[in-house]
């Protein structure tokens, strides 16, 4: 929701600057997501002008020089394009210095040899419309002083606001609205809050003549108003209210569909104007879609309707989707003098719905989807009709279609002292949790242990209990003074789990790595299955989810890693070393829950390090370079483990993966990324990943045991023995190490040797460096041969090797 300041100072007008009033609210509930400049800057350049003349330019058929009293000691000299500037005219003016829009600061400039002191402005320089077929010429109107040249001209059109975006969460629709803010600042500030703009209303009750209006599903529609206007008169809304639409984020059309925005923008409620000439047979029915019936919206789009959904339908069918958009064929045109305005109330869940599954999501839909109350409508209506008349000549004709009428009386709940003080641990005076309620506009009573308050419409569906009622009075009275304090709780020492602990080593480990750590979405696109080949596995889908893109719970980080990959690769970044740590989602068929297992995800793409003068060209993130980070995670977690080739994941590089095992059960994967798979990320370079269940990895830790360190040197000696291909190299060292035991400390492998002829084809030799050590005495020659033997003999029975002479 973005409010502009100069709209939200009409009702309520705090002595706070912007950035005072955007934390005042983020402190009291209201979340501020950013405060923004809206406009034009450098105000003192922007000036009222009178054009003294207009000659044609002497180098130019569609320039004119204009002379233009700017209200100095002599007139400027501008260069204009505009085909309606002529001598005479009052304009607004930009002189040199002054900030446009888009940043761009005016400069004194010659256009085709002749020289420009400004620039005369069209509505889109000032960023008060988008009209740009001409320069503004302003009326003495336009000023309640008159309009002598050199006036600023800031005090004549609104060409400047702060403008405030709101995150309003989805119980409090009230706030999206100008007024509704306005409340808010009020009862968080202390300024004045003028009355509601819907406190007038120019129209009447009673039937409307000549239109029949039918709901016939009114679970589905709580209430339905309609009035009617003739004499209506289309054209281009008054450069304030355009100023307002555009710094809110709407775009200014005319003045029946501005006013719709205007007042939806204002009281919260959307509203939909009819062409009351296009409605066949001047009969409105409000009811549910037939299964495959059609309707044309506003933007030019066909639309296929099912049962679940509500529309309205004239006489010859569909003409808007209720709560959604309005329908094409009764739009209104720049032809209409006769309107029918609707302002109705929708079941939220039902919108939600319809928006989702039509892919189409509105101004309109993003309130109705909250659950709007049956007495905005008419809030609405009140407003509409005062600027129906004023901006458009229309008069009202004598009625109102109301359907449904308000909705049920307000609830009154018992707001006791002693509980609010219970609750939060500290005390508000009753005084002044009367008065934060009383600028809420909630009505209150003294009671004999507290007050007795009734909800208002507008929160009729946000507070339904006492708690509620303490929240309000906490939010704007108490909660930046409240004591900071640990819960009252025998036996709680505030250390991490033995599994938080885990999880934070994990995090710094790869952190020390030089990895980087991402937060991705736990909800995934149905179509991340078919890119990453794993469409048969079964994944949680949302029954409700907030797009059709992220429909169901993620079961793997790859997808949401590869992502983030891919938009820092976009941006030039090909040099990636990324980790992800969160639940993924896994269906469980023996309960309704999914299990949620903490999974440890890791991406590397490009060079393995940054390239130097003596490496112009480092190597790739391949397997291995997976497979280190992988390996000083686990040795930082100390956790033993080990690879197994066979069954590898369908995203994966046959032939460059593996499973990880713990405990000799898998639990994760590592591999480069199949080229086809990252392809659909648009890499030619695959990346390197892995992901490891790290509730797995938290059963197989193991205890840390600390030793003496000897003081008895060690003894190094190399071995090279030749076995079959087929062999890894860590079944050679798996080997070694438990031949060698107990003075066998380490083996390492320190080079690979094929040679077909020396020692025959399908084998290897591999050269391992061992090292051997007692902790009580210094070893003899004849102790390590002894161990050399035991070696040598498990590798000849175990794997078919043998020792290489040379």
């Amino acid at each position: 929701m973005r409010v502009p300041i100069e709209w939200l100072h009409v009702y309520c007008a705090p002595e706070l600057s912007t950035a005072a009033l955007a934390e005042r609210l983020a402190m009291t509930g209201t979340e501020v997501e950013r405060a923004e400049h809206h406009g034009v800057d450098g105000l003192d350049a922007f000036v009222v002008g009178r054009v003294l003349s207009a000659e044609q330019h002497p180098n130019a058929d569609r320039l004119r020089v204009c002379t233009v009293d700017v209200g100095g000691d002599a007139p400027s000299h501008i260069v204009c394009g505009a085909p309606n500037v002529a001598a005479g005219q009052t304009v607004a003016v930009a002189r040199p210095g002054a900030i446009m829009p888009d940043g761009t600061r005016l400069k004194q400039a010659k256009l085709r040899g002749e020289p420009s002191q400004g620039m005369i402005l069209a509505e889109d320089e000032v960023g008060i419309g988008l009209d740009h077929d001409g320069i503004m010429v302003l009326a003495d109107g336009d000023a309640p002083d008159g309009l002598e040249p050199g006036t600023p001209l800031a005090g004549v059109l609104p060409i400047a606001t702060d403008v405030l975006e709101l995150e309003i969460t989805p119980n409090r629709p009230d706030c999206l609205a100008v007024y509704g803010v306005a409340r808010e600042v009020h009862a968080a500030t202390g300024a004045t809050l003028k009355p509601p703009p819907w406190a007038s209303d120019p129209g009447s009750a009673g039937d409307v003549e000549g239109i029949t209006i039918t709901v016939d599903c009114p679970q589905l529609c709580p209430r339905f108003t309609a009035r009617a206007f003739e004499n209506v008169t289309i054209g281009p809304s008054p450069r304030w209210l355009k100023a307002r639409l555009m710094a809110a984020g709407q775009r200014p059309i005319s003045n029946v569909v501005d006013i719709t925005n205007y007042v939806m923008l204002l009281t919260g409620q959307p509203l939909h104007a009819f062409d009351l000439d296009r409605v066949s047979g001047g009969e409105l029915t409000v009811r549910r879609a037939q299964a495959g019936e059609i309707a044309e919206t506003l933007d030019a789009q066909t639309r296929t309707l099912d049962p679940e959904m509500v529309l309205i339908a004239d006489a010859d069918g569909p003409t808007s989707i209720a709560g959604v958009m309005g329908g094409a064929r009764s739009e209104v045109q720049d032809t209409t003098t006769r309107v029918l305005m609707e302002a109705a109330t929708w079941n939220g869940a039902n919108i939600h719905r319809t928006s989702l599954s039509l892919g189409l999501r509105s101004e309109a839909s993003g309130r109705f989807e909250k659950q709007l109350q049956p007495e905005q409508a008419m809030h609405a209506q009140a407003v509409a009709t005062q600027l129906m008349i004023k901006l458009c000549g229309a008069r009202v004709l004598p009625g109102t279609t109301d359907l449904g009428g308000p909705g049920p009386d307000p609830v009154t709940i018992r707001l006791r002292d002693a509980r609010v003080t219970g609750l939060l641990g500290v005390g508000i005076p009753r005084a002044r949790q009367a008065e934060i309620l009383t600028a809420l506009e909630f009505a209150v009573a003294d009671a004999d242990d507290g007050l007795d308050v009734s909800v208002p419409a507008f929160r009729r569906a946000d507070v339904t209990r006492e708690a509620d009622l303490i929240e309000e009075v906490t939010r704007l009275g108490a909660l930046e003074t409240l004591p900071a304090t640990l819960p009252s709780r025998h036996g709680a020492s505030g250390r991490l789990t033995a599994e938080q602990r885990l999880r934070r080593r994990a995090s710094d480990a790869l952190a020390g790595q030089g990895l980087h750590e991402i937060v991705g979405w736990s909800f995934a696109s149905p179509d991340l299955a078919r890119r990453l080949r794993i469409s048969d596995r079964p994944a949680v889908t949302l029954a409700n989810p907030m797009s059709a893109e992220l429909a169901q719970l993620r079961t793997t980080l790859l997808g949401s890693l590869l992502d983030v990959a891919q938009r820092n690769h976009a941006r030039g970044a090909n040099r990636l070393a990324l980790f992800e740590a969160g639940a993924v989602y896994l269906p469980c068929a023996e309960q309704a829950r999914p299990n949620e297992p903490f999974h440890l995800g890791v991406l590397l793409s490009g060079a393995v390090r940054p390239p130097s003068w003596r490496e112009p060209a480092p190597p790739p993130a391949d397997f291995f370079a997976a497979k280190g980070v992988l390996a000083g995670l686990l040795a930082a977690l100390r956790v033993p483990w080990s690879l197994d080739t066979e069954a590898p994941e369908p995203f994966l590089h046959p032939g460059r993966a593996a499973r990880i095992l713990i405990g000799g059960e898998p639990h994760g994967w590592i591999g480069e990324i199949h080229p086809q798979v990252a392809a659909a990320w648009d890499r030619s370079d695959p990346p390197t990943a892995f992901e490891l269940d790290l509730d797995a990895v938290a059963e197989r830790v193991h205890v840390t045991r600390y030793a003496d360190v000897t003081s008895f040197p060690e003894v190094r000696e190399d071995l090279a023995v030749i076995v079959p291909d087929s062999v890894s190299a860590e079944q050679v060292t798996a080997v070694v190490l438990r031949a060698g035991r107990p003075l066998l400390r380490t083996a390492e492998i320190f080079d690979v040797y094929r040679d077909a002829e020396r020692i025959g084809a399908g084998n290897v030799s591999l050269a391992l460096r061992l090292s051997f050590r007692a902790a009580d005495r210094t070893l003899t020659d004849d102790e390590t041969a002894g161990q050399r033997r035991a070696i040598t003999t498990a590798l000849t029975e175990q794997l078919a090797g043998r020792v290489r002479d040379a």
